[in-house]
């Protein structure tokens, strides 16, 4: 085994602190077979082990909610794919990971509907955007704590009329979930800068 791939088999399976869960098997065996960059692996299981917490939490305190946990939780293990074809992307600016992720996992038989949160993830504000985007854009901002009011309104107006309580009751209960959240971020950001941005590709 070649020390990138035993990174990113490490970045995929190997205990961490803070613990984060596995990413969903389908998606470990695309990133073994892309040869994904490690580092890019060990990003999309800490997004993932987020959203995680977002969707258990939003199902407990929502039992009436129309949500769909598990695209949430592919789109938050998939969302940064495309970084395959474009790794500068991992360690610079730039969107052309975005649609090049929605095709690559197309390309390898998911469906459309999933596929698509590669290329959402960045455009909640898009409209449309449905409750299960923007879950996905928030984990992938919380993970580091990073808080975009704008992005945690947009859910919060989802909750509320799901709830059917008063909004400000919703803002502060939402509030206290990503406050507690974004305290491992640290962490997780530890945990990710630990592997290689270069890939196992070629």
């Amino acid at each position: 085994m070649s020390r990138s791939t035993d990174a990113l088999s490490r970045a995929l399976d190997a205990p961490a602190d803070p613990p984060l869960r596995p990413l969903p098997p389908s998606v470990a065996d695309l990133l073994r077979t892309l040869g994904a960059p490690p580092r890019l692996a060990a990003h999309l299981r800490a997004v993932h082990d987020v959203a995680r917490e977002l969707v258990a939490w939003a199902e407990d305190r929502y039992p009436d909610l129309d949500l769909d946990g598990e695209a949430v939780l592919f789109g938050a293990a998939t969302h940064d794919l495309g970084k395959v074809v474009h790794p500068a992307e991992l360690s610079g600016p730039g969107s052309r990971h975005e649609e090049a992720g929605r095709e690559l996992l197309e390309s390898h038989g998911f469906p459309p509907e999933r596929a698509r949160f590669a290329a959402t993830h960045a455009m909640w504000t898009a409209p449309g955007a449905t409750l299960e985007d923007l879950l996905v854009s928030t984990a992938d901002k919380i993970w580091k704590n990073k808080r975009v009011p704008d992005l945690e309104d947009l859910v919060v107006t989802h909750l509320t009329e799901a709830a059917g309580r008063p909004r400000w009751e919703e803002f502060l209960a939402f509030d206290e979930l990503l406050e507690h959240i974004g305290t491992g971020a640290d962490a997780r950001l530890a945990f990710q800068a630990s592997f290689p941005v270069s890939g196992t590709r070629g």
